[in-house]
């Protein structure tokens, strides 16, 4: 298809100069072919998936229909969770900057309704919601749709999967007949097709076929890796490929607080994200994301629907998706705007077969990718101080540093040996470890081991027991101020309870148990803070000494 400018569609200056704000130049083929169907008044039906550019598609339109001297609600957005809700409302926040007077709000579940209740009786133009929410404000008649002009369905598959149909069409039953109905979904199953020969009146269908989806600045690649190997595979890929902003793909959420946990024992600022968090902090989690405070999530495909952060380097796949459409909806969120991406795919030998179904459903050849061995990962970490250091060789403000230098060689040290000793310092050690192999053959040793050993838990197990773990909402600690958290490789598979904990510490290391702060307990393992000022006492105290019978190692929680 054609490529089609902004400045070649029919649309205002602010909003041309919004876009450009925003770095657009060219629209994307659904927006191309949508936003004029739209600004026509048009009933459409947009087929297309994530990242492909729908938001706009619809968003432009509505924001050109609002009269903003009429203090109503005129278009209303429905999004099947509140992420994408909020990705919606974060959008059309940057799409109407320069149209004055326009006032954009979102209402979902898990917020207090008194934001809400007050920007409605603003007389919001444009509401952006879940469908429970919008439902509920409909109930309580802070909500009218008797002013409303555009209604759009946005990833209305989605909305169906998630049993909103009857919420759907309560709401569109009660907005005028005469309103333009928008509605943009991946798949047309006989549900969607159901609302749209009930609500839409002789819709333009607009199809974003699934060549067209696929991105060709995305290169993808599959790893044959054994289950356990996955997270250490996925370390060597990120560290390898210098990977800044990571997004990881998970079937379940007990694997997605697996892996989160995994990746965190390694040092990477990962968060997951999935159903079972309160909203208060899946928005926490979303905010240090997008504001790279975290730069791996770790996400089920529920909880990433909506999730759409520029720059993203790469997607990995840690599980092969059941629904073989969710690949496409994963890996389009990286190699957006003509930026390369990548996408790799961890699979051990028995997902064979789905490999080969994925191939056919997109139609793409998925290369075989090697792991890197541990010489790639030293060359890498060695390639990157060189770059380092010629990059600090340039600057103007280095020559004062060098006096340092010229004393230490006064004082009779080789030169050699000092920038040797920087080296060192700088880079640290090249032995990063074992190869890969033989880490496998470590780990299955280390399963024989326990099943030898029964539940004693020795130091040896500490790796394992990160992993096999499942976290709960409080797996971060309290962060009460002047309290340390530790690491117990005993949990509830252990037959160990938060009792037996404060019994044993208060007991051997002679503190007094009510300064014992939060405890979180999981199946091989548990987290207990203490005051700071009693860390050293408890580590020694506890040296080689046991809980409810059985062995305990403790450590400062990494």
């Amino acid at each position: 298809m054609q490529t089609v400018k902004f400045n070649e569609l029919p649309v205002s200056d602010y909003i041309l100069q919004a876009v450009e704000e925003m770095g657009w130049e060219n629209a994307s083929p659904i927006q191309s072919q949508a936003i004029p169907a739209v600004l026509n008044g048009r009933d459409v039906i947009g087929q297309a998936q994530t990242g492909t550019g729908k938001t706009a598609a619809f968003g432009i339109p509505a924001i050109e229909s609002v009269d903003v001297d009429h203090k109503a609600t005129q278009v209303l957005i429905l999004c099947p969770t509140r992420e994408l809700a909020l990705q919606v409302k974060e959008q059309m926040y940057l799409l109407s900057k320069y149209k004055k007077g326009l006032l954009v709000t979102c209402i979902y579940g898990g917020e207090s309704y008194e934001r809400q209740f007050r920007d409605l009786k603003r007389g919001a133009h444009i509401v952006v919601g879940t469908p429970g929410r919008i439902m509920d404000h409909l109930d309580r008649k802070t909500l009218q749709l008797s002013d409303l002009k555009m209604m759009v369905l946005d990833e209305a598959d989605e909305m169906l999967n998630m049993g909103f149909r009857e919420d759907i069409e309560t709401i569109l039953s009660q907005a005028p007949e005469e309103r333009q109905t928008v509605l943009f979904s991946a798949t047309m199953s006989k549900e969607i097709l159901s609302i749209t020969k009930r609500f839409q009146n002789d819709p333009h269908i607009i199809k974003v076929t699934r060549e067209e989806v696929t991105n060709d600045n995305i290169e993808q690649l599959v790893f044959n890796v054994r289950r356990d190997a996955k997270t250490e595979a996925m370390c060597r890929l990120i560290d390898v490929h210098n990977l800044k902003l990571i997004l990881v793909f998970c079937n379940t959420k007990s694997k997605v607080d697996e892996v989160a946990m995994e990746l965190q024992a390694r040092g990477h600022a990962a968060e997951g994200l999935h159903g079972d968090l309160r909203q208060g902090a899946r928005t926490q989690v979303m905010n240090k994301f997008r504001n790279g405070n975290c730069n791996i999530l770790v996400a089920t495909d529920v909880a990433a629907r909506g999730i759409d952060v520029n720059d993203v380097d790469a997607v990995f796949n840690y599980d092969v998706p059941m629904d073989l459409e969710n690949y496409v909806h994963r890996i389009g969120r990286t190699g957006r705007a003509g930026k390369k991406g990548m996408a790799f795919t961890l699979a051990p030998n028995r997902d064979n077969g789905k490999l080969r179904d994925l191939e056919r459903y997109t139609k793409v050849k998925i290369e075989q990718g090697k792991i890197p061995t541990l010489d790639d990962l030293k060359e890498v970490k060695r390639k990157q101080f060189k770059e380092k250091v010629i990059s600090h060789i340039s600057d103007q403000n280095i020559d004062e540093f060098a006096d340092i230098i010229n004393e230490m060689i006064d004082e009779g040290h080789d030169p050699d040996h000092i920038l040797t000793a920087l080296v060192k310092m700088q880079i640290g050690s090249l032995e990063i470890g074992s190869n890969f192999e033989d880490d496998l053959s470590d780990k299955r040793k280390a399963r024989g081991e326990r099943r030898s050993e029964g539940r004693r838990g020795s130091r040896n197990e500490q790796g394992d027991d990160r992993r096999g773990g499942r976290r709960n909402n409080k797996g971060q600690g309290s962060g009460e101020a002047g309290m340390v958290r530790l690491f117990i490789n005993l949990g509830k598979k252990d037959h160990v309870s938060p009792n037996h904990i404060v019994g044993a510490i208060a007991a051997e290391s002679k503190i007094p148990g009510r300064v014992i702060g939060q405890i979180d307990m999981y199946d091989k393992f548990s987290f207990v803070e203490v005051p700071e000022r009693d860390v050293n006492r408890v580590l020694s105290g506890m040296k080689g000494k046991t809980i409810n019978a059985r062995e305990a190692a403790i450590e400062v929680a990494k």
